[in-house]
């Protein structure tokens, strides 16, 4: 028998959880920025000046690093233990 079973949970990172809640900000910062466009919208705001450039590029750009950053962290935890599981 086996000591080592290849179900065992790796211990996660500092990085792992540093860049998961980095993804969780990020998409959590452009969905209030959507909505603070609709309200701005709708209240007659001048979208042309001011911080709402700033703010329209947050709502495309955070989800797209989001994404990105939560692709590193499921990389490398599947690398992380694919060499627990080699035992190396």
């Amino acid at each position: 028998m086996s000591t080592h079973t290849p179900g065992e949970d790796v211990p996660v990172r500092r990085i792992d959880r540093i860049l998961a809640f980095m993804s969780l900000g990020l998409l959590v910062l452009s969905i209030v920025c959507f909505f603070a466009i609709m309200i701005g919208s709708a209240s007659g705001a001048d979208m042309s000046g001011g911080v709402w450039p700033l703010i329209g590029v947050v709502v495309y750009i955070a989800p797209i690093v989001a994404f990105a950053l939560m692709l590193a962290v499921l990389i490398m935890s599947f690398v992380r233990r694919a060499r627990a599981n080699r035992g190396g």
